[in-house]
């Protein structure tokens, strides 16, 4: 006699969540010039992602990560938008992430009163 096996509903699998190394991520976001300064900034511990210290430049980062890190004489905080796959122009790399924290007089200011 056979033994039956009662069918379990299988729960929907999630598509695995998309990642990049955090220096290659800086990188084509046109946020450091150069993969090694990029590095060199991690390391150092001035990045946070999503609010903890991260200090490998090769931590994984994704869609809906929030960065934070100095950057000429002001704080960044960022949103990661999309992933990317290369270091594009100007306008390309901004369409990477969002800026949290819009520098006074920027652009964003200007448009706030529209």
């Amino acid at each position: 006699m056979a033994k039956y096996r009662a069918e379990t509903a299988s729960k929907p699998v999630a598509a695995p969540r998309v990642t990049i190394r955090l220096d290659k991520w800086l990188w084509q976001a046109r946020f450091f010039k150069s993969r090694p300064v990029a590095c060199a900034e991690i390391a150092e511990g001035h990045l946070r992602l999503n609010g903890n210290r991260c200090m490998k430049p090769g931590h994984q980062v994704g869609e809906g990560d929030t960065l934070t890190f100095p950057q000429g004489g002001r704080i960044r905080l960022i949103r990661v938008l999309e992933i990317g796959t290369r270091r594009g122009p100007a306008a390309e790399a901004q369409r990477l992430y969002l800026d949290l924290d819009p520098q006074p007089g920027g652009i964003d200011a200007e448009h706030a009163g529209e």
